[in-house]
């Protein structure tokens, strides 16, 4: 996948914040995920023009960079939907209809694990934990959690983002 940016661009655009946060952190190499997120934010998803950039930047290898990125499902190498939608498929969510809120999704959605729909707005995918057993079965909505999930629940969600203008959630404009 092609991004939108350069190496350069990214060098000359995150060069000081990354340097910002590197005073927070006692190694370059830790300074890796929070200059990754920060990429991240500022232009969707990352790739390998990013990994490089940033490894330039932190003057560290570019495998450090590109473990990282492969490693957590917080960091995107794709474009992904206004709304994405990660659900829980470990054993406390799988043994409370996890696996039966995926199938749903998927049918509701018209997409498969990883893909976004074809009106742009949601990303669907499995993820091994979000930390919520619990109140399980969970769903993260971008940086919100979903907890104690049925279908009826789940509809309602998607049908309140489909519609809105404003977060449901906290009512202001998105």
């Amino acid at each position: 996948m092609t991004a939108a940016y350069s190496k350069q661009d990214i060098i000359a655009e995150l060069t000081v914040p990354i340097a910002e946060i590197a005073k927070c952190y006692p190694t370059q190499r830790s300074v890796i995920m929070p200059a990754l997120y920060l990429a991240q934010e500022t232009y969707g998803f990352l790739d390998e023009t990013a990994y490089r950039a940033i490894s330039e930047i932190l003057e560290v290898p570019e495998i450090w960079v590109f473990e990282l990125a492969s490693f957590y499902t917080l960091y995107k190498n794709k474009n992904i939907g206004k709304y994405n939608l990660q659900l829980c498929t470990n054993v406390p969510c799988m043994l409370r209809g996890a696996y039966d809120l995926f199938a749903h999704l998927q049918t509701r959605l018209g997409i498969n694990k990883g893909e976004t729909s074809k009106d742009g707005l949601f990303t669907l995918t499995a993820v091994e934990c979000i930390g919520s057993c619990d109140v399980s079965p969970a769903m993260m909505v971008n940086d919100t959690y979903y907890t104690n999930l049925s279908k009826e629940r789940v509809d309602k969600l998607l049908d309140q983002l489909s519609q809105a203008d404003t977060d449901p959630l906290t009512g202001n404009e998105q």
